[in-house]
């Protein structure tokens, strides 16, 4: 072969060599970019409100604007079934009433709810596998009940709470990612002391407040696993102060992603 020749062969060897690193970097920046765009895809939130003894109006619109700060959300709010303590809301009617969320935020209070059956609807949803974010009355929500399914999901159980004051919070689970960012110091705003009576056996607690009548911990902030899906819950947020205040604003946000699968442990 005669030296022109020979120089073809090489250049068509090195135009296939570059072309074939200029398709691999193409295909590398692509996946990339996919990547990328799949992670700032929004959280698809179902926030369920309503029932008895709070300001759910502006506990919706300051808990959105709130976790706007820390996530990228895209939000569904229910409010049904009155100011009362006894509701069925409709929404829970429709066997797939959770599907297509990511998360499903609960800050209801229907306390007196009692029907076993509607309870079950609500929590087998979670237990295949729904990750949720529990908030203050949602742990007294059916708690007139026989049935401990809505209290094994939460992770907790309490059926009453103390006065009103500020409490101080102590961190106990240090190294949480939830718990990122969280003063050492944070005392809440006047908010309600809830009394947990038992830490179910999968509850996690991440932080802890001191009854001014007892002297006991008990936790307000935690996780929990529910089958295949992950909880965290506070029981904080009685006030329009305490979802006011950004402490606890980035605790549920940071939260909500933890559940969601979007903070790892």
């Amino acid at each position: 072969m005669n030296g022109a020749g020979c120089g073809c062969v090489m250049n068509r060897q090195m135009i296939t060599s570059h072309l074939t690193r200029a398709l691999t970097l193409v295909a590398v920046v692509g996946l990339v970019s996919a990547q990328a765009e799949e992670k700032q895809k929004p959280v698809r939130a179902l926030l369920i409100t309503g029932g008895c003894c709070h300001n759910y109006k502006f506990q919706s619109k300051a808990l959105i604007e709130g976790v706007a700060k820390e996530a990228k959300v895209e939000w569904k709010v229910v409010n049904e079934g009155g100011t009362g303590t006894k509701a069925k809301i409709d929404l829970y009617s429709d066997a797939d009433w959770a599907k297509g969320y990511d998360v499903v935020v609960h800050n209801e209070c229907f306390a007196n709810t009692v029907d076993e059956g509607y309870i079950r609807s609500i929590t087998h949803a979670h237990k295949e596998g729904v990750p949720a974010v529990v908030i203050h009355c949602a742990m007294h929500t059916y708690r007139a009940s026989k049935t401990d399914d809505w209290r094994q999901f939460l992770g907790v159980t309490s059926r009453r709470h103390e006065h009103q004051s500020r409490y101080p919070v102590k961190k106990v689970a240090l190294k949480h990612p939830i718990l990122k960012g969280m003063p050492e110091d944070w005392v809440t705003p006047k908010d309600e002391l809830y009394v947990i009576e038992k830490m179910w056996p999968k509850a996690r607690a991440l932080a802890t407040s001191k009854s001014e009548r007892d002297g006991k911990e008990y936790a307000v902030a935690w996780t929990n696993q529910y089958g295949k899906a992950r909880v965290f819950g506070t029981t904080y947020g009685h006030s329009d102060a305490t979802f006011s205040d950004p402490v606890f604003l980035k605790l549920v946000a940071r939260g909500l992603l933890w559940a969601s699968g979007e903070l790892e442990d």
